[in-house]
């Protein structure tokens, strides 16, 4: 999935102690760094993976049985929504294996749920995902806020900026929405704020300039990880996915 061997290891959790010990020592020569779970997920950022797309069940027929098997206490009940992207319908935050960057794994040599829907996306593909590199000084203007009177903008929490499970913010082009940002934090590699994002593909050029809008509308929902709050637009660019030179050059390609 990722394109180079070695980043998940499974085995005895009574091993993984003297397994942990033993990479670290045999990584020193390589100059390797224990960084601690608050930057885990940063990798993302840099490889490009989206981890969290809204689970595509909610609403189709053949999902009806799955989803009276669920509990209360599932993953897809329990998830939230959060962002300044908001609609009535859940379908309108489903993403696809295209706009996912799946593409190349879907077959059609055997029947699955979804398979005509995807073999109509498959020839006619209108989005793209993408990096976007946030602007430093717009980044720099909303830790600002906390320091002026009046309201501040959406806190952003570093490394990891997501503030509900399944986050969606809107990307605007000439105040028009071309797409969503689902992922946002802070690479202490890159020296940049990134998020991913799924974008039109007459908009998925690299360099393109774009907005997002970071933040929820009404000053904030309910949800207990939302604080009062103002939207703030952030000028972002569009990059490549991967983002980081290593990943995008040294990883096995799809």
């Amino acid at each position: 999935m990722v394109g180079q061997p070695g980043w998940e290891l499974f085995g005895p959790w009574e091993d993984g102690d003297a397994v942990r010990d033993a990479i670290v020592q045999a990584g020193q020569e390589f100059g390797i760094r224990q960084v601690g779970s608050r930057a885990y997920p940063t990798t993302c950022l840099e490889s490009g993976w989206i981890p969290s797309p809204l689970p595509a069940i909610y609403v189709e027929d053949e999902m009806k049985a799955y989803r009276q098997w669920l509990t209360a206490k599932s993953y897809e009940a329990m998830a939230s929504l959060g962002g300044s992207f908001y609609s009535d319908k859940i379908t309108d935050y489903y993403l696809t294996p295209y706009d996912l960057g799946y593409g190349p794994f879907v077959k059609f040599d055997h029947d699955f749920i979804g398979r005509a829907a995807l073999e109509k996306i498959a020839v006619d593909q209108r989005r793209k995902k993408v990096t976007l590199a946030w602007n430093g000084e717009d980044v720099a203007r909303i830790f600002g806020s906390l320091f002026q009177p009046g309201d501040i903008s959406k806190y952003i929490d570093l490394p990891l900026a997501n503030y509900a499970t399944l986050p969606f913010d809107k990307v605007l082009k000439d105040d028009k929405m071309i797409g969503v940002s689902t992922y946002t934090g802070y690479t202490y590699n890159e020296r940049t704020m990134l998020s991913l994002g799924v974008v039109d593909f007459a908009q998925s050029e690299p360099g393109t300039q774009v907005t997002v809008v970071w933040g929820e509308e009404g000053r904030g929902s309910t949800k207990p990880t939302v604080e009062r709050h103002t939207q703030a637009k952030i000028r972002a660019t569009v990059a490549a996915v991967p983002y980081a030179e290593v990943a995008r050059v040294a990883y096995r390609p799809h």
